[in-house]
């Protein structure tokens, strides 16, 4: 038995990790591939039976791992993004919301034939989207940076808000008499709130007041942030159940918000430790599935699914977006994602069992048509989200744009040439003298500390996907390498060599794993390179056919440095020190040659 459960949890991790990885290859969204792992392993082969692997703790595992994604949701919601969004944000939680569960439970009676208390709970669950959905998603498709917080903000806090909306539901459709169910209603949202904002305040204030006085070594800080999440989390649902939701939303939000201390180093543990859970849950998701689930789908079915995705999402975007300073595209856009995912389907299948025993013939459909429609809408949104935001003009599903930290004279040269070549370009520099000359040559700019965290979220990033940093400050360039990291992704952000690296002594200088990739050349230092643009070196730009190839060009300029290849399909790719790319025929090849040559 223990071998069994040990092979299983295993085989959960690897699908989850390996299925990402495969879709990362491939690029789709990375929900498609993890609940094809999971229909495989579970309905399909036998090989794996969450219920019977896990037993009773398979639910408390999965609501902790989703009270950990929400704390992970939280985190990345700043409070300055509200400033242009905040109408809209509250609007769909909450207008959004009634309008998705009065819609939803009218379809579900009228279209799937369930009674009134159950067609009632069911649309009070499929009012969740989640992060476990939205993100990956966004994290595909690259819409603008508006439409991606907007998307977010409305998946994050709608997760709890739909939780709590679902067990009060419950609880009233279990609950005698209308005035009985209607009081139960109202006292327990407001009890649900209380509880929630009492065990936040508690758990950051203790996380807040421990790390303000440096009571925890930082090998520690996350660990005992992880701690304390779980410890709120729990004792709010032991106050009342499904609260811990909203408690570990709650607690990000107030823990990347405040102001009092540093928590940048617990936002970069909780990012690993999410991919790790969003992975092994959707494949656990698709693996409760049954076969019957699948066959039993028809035209009432399909219907239902049909008037989710072409009317009530629609309806409620239009409805919460009017007077807002969305277009028409944008609007669009967010009419077409609403995607469910893990917490519906825990959230259903609890209910149906419980409901099951209290008598409810048809409470058993709950778990299948729910199932239906997170596979419905992961489907439809993953297959779709992306070329229509490309049909729309909303988003960058592939952006080859450059974001360069510094702004002297022959950082400005390149990101000149960048932008002559058709690649949107940004320079950022906190010396106005540098940036008033940038925006003299014509080039986008941003006037700003690129170390500091408004700069990620002040920027327009649109169109761009990765950092240069070429300031003479090795520390400055690894620090806003890793400020950008989670913009970019750790692949896309780079900073010249420091000074002499080959004679830095072990121990000395940045650590390897606290910068970016190094620029061109080991030897491209910024010294290096600026003394070269003094003596005349200048940017060349040259086509690459099969008769004048790489090779050639290297005869012709020995000494010359290549920046970057810059495709047909616009595609920019950057020479690093190490693992230089291969230039290939069509390719232009733009590097520093100097003037002697």
């Amino acid at each position: 038995m223990a071998q069994q459960l040990l092979i299983g949890v295993a085989s959960i991790i690897v699908l989850g990790v390996g299925a990402s990885w495969l879709a990362w290859r491939i690029n789709v969204p990375s929900i498609l591939v993890l609940l094809l792992a999971g229909f495989i392993a579970g309905p399909l082969t036998g090989f794996l039976d969450p219920d019977q692997l896990l037993g009773d703790v398979l639910f408390p595992i999965v609501s902790l791992s989703v009270a950990l994604i929400l704390f992970e949701g939280g985190l990345s919601l700043r409070r300055d993004e509200l400033a242009k969004i905040g109408g809209v944000v509250g609007a769909l939680v909450t207008i959004g919301a009634l309008i998705t569960w009065v819609l939803g439970a009218a379809a579900a009676h009228f279209l799937l034939g369930l009674s009134p208390p159950t067609a009632i709970l069911l649309g009070a669950i499929l009012v969740v989207t989640g992060p476990t959905v939205i993100v990956p998603l966004l994290r595909h498709v690259q819409p603008k940076p508006r439409l991606a917080s907007t998307l977010r903000w409305e998946g994050i806090l709608i997760d709890p808000i739909g939780i709590v909306l679902a067990v009060l539901v419950f609880e009233a459709v279990l609950a005698t008499g209308v005035q009985e169910a209607t009081t139960f209603a109202l006292l327990g949202l407001l009890e649900a709130l209380a509880i929630g904002l009492a065990m936040t305040a508690a758990g950051a204030g203790t996380l807040i007041l421990l790390l303000k006085k440096d009571w925890v070594p930082g090998y520690l800080q996350s660990p005992l942030t992880l701690a304390v999440v779980v410890a709120a989390f729990t004792a709010s649902n032991v106050l009342q159940a499904e609260t811990g939701f909203l408690t570990a939303t709650l607690m990000g939000v107030v823990l990347t918000n405040q102001k009092a201390v540093d928590v940048k180093h617990i936002i970069e543990f909780k990012e690993n430790l999410g991919v790790l859970i969003i992975s092994s849950l959707f494949v656990l998701l698709a693996a409760r599935l049954q076969l019957s689930d699948l066959l039993g789908v028809g035209v009432p079915q399909l219907a239902f699914l049909a008037v989710l995705i072409l009317v009530v999402r629609p309806l409620a975007v239009a409805l919460c977006t009017l007077g807002s300073e969305f277009n028409w595209r944008e609007r669009a856009f967010l009419a077409w994602v609403a995607p469910r995912g893990i917490v519906a389907a825990a959230v259903s299948s609890v209910f149906a069992l419980e409901l099951s025993e209290a008598g409810f013939a048809d409470a058993q459909l709950l778990v299948a048509i729910t199932f239906l429609v997170i596979v419905g809408t992961v489907v439809v949104y993953g297959l779709t989200a992306s070329p229509v935001a490309r049909l729309l003009g909303v988003a960058h599903p592939n952006p080859q744009g450059v974001l360069i930290l510094g702004s002297h004279r022959w950082a400005r040269n390149i990101a000149a040439e960048l932008r002559d070549e058709g690649v949107a370009v940004c320079v950022m520099d906190s010396n106005y003298a540098n940036i008033a000359a940038a925006r003299m040559a014509g080039l986008s700019t941003f006037y700003g500390n690129g170390l500091s965290e408004s700069a990620r979220d002040e920027i327009d990033l649109s169109g761009l996907g990765r950092l240069l940093a070429l300031t003479g400050n090795e520390e400055v360039n690894s620090l806003a390498a890793l400020n950008f990291i989670e913009v970019f992704g750790e692949k896309q952000v780079y900073q010249l060599a420091p000074e002499d690296e080959a004679e830095v002594a072990p121990g000395e200088g940045v650590a390897r794993h606290l910068r970016g990739r190094f620029l061109f050349d080991h030897s491209a230092s910024f010294t290096e390179l600026s003394a070269r643009f003094a003596r005349g070196a200048d940017l060349k730009s040259t086509n690459l056919t099969p008769e004048y190839d790489f090779e050639a060009f290297r005869r012709a300029y020995p000494n010359a440095v290549p920046l970057f290849l810059l495709g047909e399909g616009g595609e920019v790719t950057v020479y690093t020190a190490k693992d230089p790319p291969e230039a290939r025929s069509g390719q232009r090849l733009l590097a520093v040659v100097d003037a002697r040559e």
